[in-house]
């Protein structure tokens, strides 16, 4: 399921993420019990989302946290469109906002990719929002900030800095979902990713005779163990994604390098 930020009122929604002055106080509730904030709420859909997705998020189980109604939640954030924007930009908060003590620039970039590998797979949620149409919040922008500042250490143009600030997010954020759907699959139907692959790879020769003839490359890697994996205490397909985050991000920083200026 994608899910496309921004769909909330713009100035509503900008006010909120920047925090502009009364668009985020801390207000007094009905009742005798003690008022909320626009953060502790936040706080607590993001918990909501980390635990059951997206889909068991909603203003109502937000509100059950606090022993409220979805209504009382709505004096602090408007809807759940604003309240996707602000968790997804709070969520971002987390990050490390600079790695300027690692001096080289290709050990700066591990690290990044590192740190965000983790971060989205604390939060799988995060994948689900597109990047088609970013938020535009001030977490956001850190994010963004802190790799430019490790790219422009390279000597490289606004423009070539500019597209590989985007090879590096679409190419992490691909990796990593498989390493968070694979955790998915796993809760959502009980069986490993070993006994799913075991269970059909071993029908292949029954429903495909001659899969060898029609697929000899494929066939080729395997004899050449490009399946082998050498850590059997982490699930396969996430053992799998990590190895294409490390092998390809070398990858694509040799080709960084290979484009700097003499």
């Amino acid at each position: 399921m994608v899910i496309f930020a921004g769909q909330g009122d713009a100035r509503r929604s900008m006010a909120l993420l920047w925090r502009t002055p009364g668009s985020a106080d801390v207000r007094s509730g009905p009742g005798p019990k003690p008022g909320l904030s626009v953060d502790q709420i936040v706080d607590a859909a993001i918990e909501v989302a980390d635990r059951d997705g997206m889909a068991g998020l909603s203003m109502r189980a937000v509100g059950e946290r606090f022993g409220r109604t979805a209504m009382a939640l709505y004096t602090y954030v408007p809807n759940k469109a604003e309240l996707l924007d602000l968790m997804y930009d709070r969520a971002h908060a987390e990050l490390p906002a600079g790695y300027d003590d690692i001096v080289d620039w290709r050990a700066a970039v591990t690290a990044w990719a590192e740190d965000m590998w983790a971060f989205y797979l604390r939060h799988p949620w995060v994948l689900q929002v597109s990047q088609a149409r970013p938020v535009l919040g001030p977490n956001e922008y850190v994010v963004l900030e802190t790799l430019l500042r490790i790219l422009y250490r390279t000597g490289l143009a606004g423009p070539a800095v500019r597209r590989t600030v985007g090879t590096l997010f679409q190419f992490v954020r691909g990796t990593v979902q498989t390493a968070a759907e694979a955790r998915q699959a796993r809760a959502a139907t009980g069986m490993s990713d070993e006994e799913w692959w075991y269970a059909r790879s071993a029908l292949l020769t029954e429903v495909a005779p001659d899969f060898a003839r029609r697929f000899p490359t494929v066939i080729r890697l395997e004899s050449e163990r490009g399946y082998h994996l050498d850590d059997e205490t982490v699930p396969y397909l996430e053992q799998e994604a990590k190895e294409t985050l490390t092998f390809g991000l070398t990858i694509l920083l040799d080709g960084i390098h290979s484009a700097l200026p003499e």
